[in-house]
């Protein structure tokens, strides 16, 4: 099992973010105290050891080594911690002075996940990010001294970032020789910032040729540097991987502590409240803010074909077969025939995976595998 915890704090707001967060820190102690106490009310929920903790936000890198190390009493204290767990924390390259980064290597993290999104400073502008490009190159620089273990941000698709430009952001990253990188697509989400400079023309539109392109160039770029591309936005070299990345995306169980965050246990979806203030004083009384979604047999198939089809794994026939039933095999290899016969999926050793033609599709390609009814 994994555990996520959110820390829904920022010191301003990036313009595409549409996370759940404050950019008030008066709280943040309080806040604290809750996470545990969720901690505490929890244990047991999930069996098994835990195998990774990953924090994420927001920005978990404005705690500070008291907060962490309360945390992690916790945990210790109320779980069944693996021997070698997997610790992630993201961070932002304007928090991390050298005195941080030494005191989180001396503590439980062994993972750092930096948010760099760009090395130019113009799209750091564009999306409102905090830091600046100078602290970006020398965060990772400095990371590189206290962890072997270190993976960053990267955003393709950025209105007026020409194909060379992404180069040179993914140059950089090779050249500082950093073993993970997850890189995504803008996305104009509703309600933010990013929607309403674009819809007002002060922000070019976000064009889905462009983020093709240039992710056609990512694959590419880092194949020839060593990485694997084991998950759609998700680069690393061997021994490498993430492995809470890698747990959302085979289906095991975590669990979700703060406000937001999404719990899962194999048969049910929970998630909290969206409020650091409900939250919080739900909590204190003792309850979980939170809201329950059973999954049907149809709903673990979709999410199933969804999550491992974005995977370098890819959809496995007989686990399709011997978890779901023959007619969940027959309709899959149905709805995959089009896309079988125009290449942009694949059957290799018995698993159904996307080509490289259909990579940037697949999210297309798995809604049409989806089973929207099954007759008897």
């Amino acid at each position: 099992m994994g555990i996520y915890i959110h820390i829904p704090f920022c010191k301003q707001a990036c313009h595409y973010c549409d996370f759940h967060f404050s950019t008030s820190l008066k709280k943040k102690q309080n806040l604290v105290d809750a996470l545990c106490k969720e901690l505490v009310l929890r244990k047991g929920e999930l069996p098994g050891e835990v195998q990774t903790i990953y924090f994420g936000g927001g920005t978990p890198s404005l705690l500070n080594g008291a907060e962490l190390e309360q945390i992690f009493k916790t945990i210790r204290s109320n779980y069944n911690i693996s021997e070698d767990p997997e610790i992630t924390l993201e961070a932002n390259p304007d928090d991390m002075s050298e005195e941080l980064m030494e005191e989180l290597a001396n503590s439980s993290i062994n993972r750092l996940s930096i948010g760099v999104q760009s090395f130019f400073e113009e799209d750091l502008k564009l999306m409102n990010r905090a830091h600046n490009a100078n602290e970006a190159t020398d965060c990772i620089k400095t990371a590189r001294k206290y962890f072997d273990n270190l993976s960053i941000d990267l955003i393709y698709g950025i209105p007026k970032m020409s194909n060379e430009r992404w180069l040179q952001n993914l140059q950089i990253a090779l050249e500082l020789d950093i073993p993970h990188i997850s890189c995504y697509a803008l996305t104009v989400e509703p309600k933010t910032a990013l929607k309403n400079f674009i819809e007002k023309g002060i922000i070019p539109p976000v064009e889905d040729e462009v983020a093709q392109e240039h992710h056609k160039l990512l694959v590419e770029m880092t194949n020839e540097a060593g990485f694997d591309n084991y998950e759609f936005s998700n680069f690393g070299k061997p021994g490498f991987y993430s492995k809470n990345n890698m747990a959302y995306w085979q289906g095991k169980p975590y669990l979700g502590i703060g406000p937001s965050a999404h719990s899962y246990d194999g048969n049910r979806r929970t998630w909290n409240v969206a409020n650091n203030a409900k939250y919080m004083k739900e909590i204190t009384l003792g309850e979980l803010p939170l809201e329950r979604e059973t999954l049907s047999n149809k709903d673990k198939y979709n999410e199933y074909v969804m999550t491992r089809l974005r995977t370098m794994w890819g959809v496995s026939l007989d686990e399709v077969e011997n978890t779901f039933g023959k007619k969940y095999l027959e309709y899959l290899l149905q709805q995959a025939d089009e896309h079988l016969c125009e290449n942009r999926l694949i059957l290799e050793k018995d698993h159904l995976k996307v080509t490289s033609e259909g990579k940037f599709l697949s999210d297309g390609i798995a809604s049409d595998l989806f089973l929207i009814e099954l007759g008897s």
